[in-house]
């Protein structure tokens, strides 16, 4: 095993740990940990939302789920060397939950969760549609996921880091800050708002204190989206095996981890989504110097999926959206809406063998199904699909003459009182 460099205490919380990691961008937070190019490390990972959300048949924790508080990240690790300017190539060895064995209740010790956000706190990319929160728990078992909220489903998980990616420099930073409140000015009053100004409140820096804590935490930048840093991007396909290259913007590089899934649909739909869990992850370290410049990455990083691990589906069913919206009106190659048409297409046909339209969206969000943008070109409509594998189903799920098999849905997906 290689030599644990973050460890974590399943009983306790994020912020009484012996090595303190953060919640929130900036180029001030020291190093956690210090490593040299060439290093294979382990790091653990909290859940997102450090134990939260639990094991039950509510989604009031969804409900009133803390958003300032995240991600947990573990890090920053510094990389010996490393310079504005280099690549930063990080090699996924290995990830996985944290074992069942160990001691605590959190997240990803033998389970995992999905979740709809209700729109006050949030909302999802379907939150028109399913503006309540709602939570399905998985149980695993090996590789395999399986809940007693959406019953008649188990897949392989492709488990993979939501969350990656290295330290913004100052000049970044701004940039960050100024065009996603030039953004929120549209419509400072919108539900769910339109980004996430930062926030002090909640904020962890590491072993940042006193004012220079303060000072950071007045400008340093939330982790829910993906920027130039690479951050959450929620991409499913990053599991064991997979290479990435991340473009270096201060000393170090500072690379830090968080927000591990067990599986993922493409995404990440229901926003508190995927299989969310704690675990460990092992990462191997090196540079490319000057490689920004050499391979002409201005900003975002490079990705070789990991090829030889996680499911194999042969058989898909797939569903296609248009860019017209549920009321018919025409958008011109809208991606984005045509997706969600997609995705609302797939659910509705669920749900007539007996799923709830929720038990549905929660399964789009959870299974490793694929979603394609198929037609950007074709003036006014694009056209996106959503693949979902039919082996995952303990029941026929394909259009016959006999029409659709009637399943128990069981408990189903619990929802929140308000």
């Amino acid at each position: 095993m290689p030599e644990l460099v973050f460890p974590l205490d399943s009983t306790k919380k994020f912020t009484e740990q012996e090595i303190l990691g953060h919640n929130r961008w900036h180029y001030a937070i020291p190093p956690a940990v210090t490593v040299k190019p060439g290093d294979t490390f382990r790091v653990h990972c909290r859940e997102w939302f450090d134990g939260a959300i639990v094991n039950d048949d509510s989604a009031e924790d969804i409900l009133n789920a803390p958003l300032k508080t995240v991600h947990t990240l573990s890090g920053p690790f510094a990389v010996e060397g490393a310079q504005p300017g280099d690549l930063l190539i990080v090699d996924i060895v290995d990830v996985g939950p944290i074992p069942q064995e160990d001691s605590g209740p959190l997240a990803g010790q033998g389970w995992g969760y999905t979740g709809i956000f209700a729109k006050q706190n949030g909302g999802s990319f379907l939150t028109d549609q399913f503006p309540d929160a709602y939570k399905a728990v998985w149980d695993f078992q090996g590789h395999t996921a399986t809940s007693r909220h959406i019953p008649h489903v188990s897949f392989t998980g492709m488990i993979h880091p939501g969350l990656m990616g290295t330290a913004p420099s100052k000049e970044l930073l701004g940039k960050w800050n100024a065009r996603e409140a030039a953004l929120i000015a549209t419509d400072p009053e919108r539900v769910p708002p339109l980004a996430l100004p930062p926030e002090p409140e909640h904020a962890l820096l590491g072993s940042l204190t006193g004012d220079a804590f303060t000072a950071a935490a007045a400008e340093a930048a939330r982790t829910a989206p993906p920027r130039e840093n690479g951050g959450n991007q929620d991409i499913k396909n990053l599991t064991r095996g997979t290479r990435v290259f991340y473009p270096v913007f201060v000393d170090g590089a500072n690379l830090s981890v968080g927000d591990l899934h067990f599986s993922q649909g493409d995404g990440e739909i229901t926003f508190c989504g995927g299989i969310e869990m704690g675990g460990f992850i092992d990462l191997h370290v090196d540079l490319i110097k000057g490689g920004m410049e050499t391979y002409g990455v201005s900003e975002n990083a490079i990705f070789l999926p990991g090829g030889d691990v996680g499911p194999r589906y042969e058989k898909f069913l797939a569903f296609s959206g248009t860019s017209v919206t549920l009321d018919g009106e025409q958008r011109y190659l809208d991606s984005q809406l045509a997706y969600q048409r997609a995705c609302l297409h797939a659910i509705d046909y669920l749900t007539k063998f007996g799923y709830s339209p929720e038990q549905a969206y929660l399964l789009l969000g959870a299974a490793p199904i694929e979603g394609r943008f198929s037609g950007v070109v074709d003036i006014p409509n694009s056209c996106a699909t959503v693949y979902i594998p039919t082996s995952i189903f303990d029941f026929d799920v394909e259009p016959g003459k006999d029409g659709p098999v009637q399943i128990d849905p069981g408990i189903g997906a619990p929802r929140a009182s308000a």
